[in-house]
């Protein structure tokens, strides 16, 4: 008796997504920018490393709508936790899940976060600043 329910519930923030995603995307990236390589430090000084840009305006532009307040059962970047399991899953399946979508137990994912506009890279970039905030 439920089921219609879920599924029009399902349907419904899918499209409220699919308006809310970024219309003017950051300019596509052929990939997510290498981490800076820099010449072996004195053991004090720590390793800089270069800011993941593309997924931080992604996250910032179309992701941060769910994933900054838990929206759908959104893992909140930081939220180790919750997003501990899911990293164990590895980031092809991470991946998997953004680009394509996932309905599961805590919650759904709508394919690109909503955004049809968004490429593979930029989905790709925005997985991984989130991940690497909560690992």
């Amino acid at each position: 008796m439920h089921k219609p329910l879920n599924v029009l519930a399902i349907a419904a923030l899918a499209l409220f997504l699919t308006a809310c995603g970024d219309k003017n995307p950051a300019t596509p990236a052929a990939s997510a920018p290498p981490a800076v390589v820099a010449a072996a430090p004195a053991p004090a000084e720590p390793v800089p490393v270069a800011e993941n840009e593309v997924g931080k305006s992604t996250f910032n532009n179309t992701c941060a709508l769910c994933h900054a307040s838990g929206a759908a059962g959104a893992p909140k970047p930081g939220d180790k936790a919750d997003w501990g399991p899911r990293i164990a899953q590895g980031k092809d399946t991470l991946y998997k899940h953004a680009l394509e979508g996932y309905t599961g137990a805590k919650g759904v994912m709508p394919a690109r976060g909503g955004s049809t506009t968004l490429s593979d890279d930029q989905v790709k970039a925005a997985v991984d600043y989130m991940v690497g905030r909560s690992s």
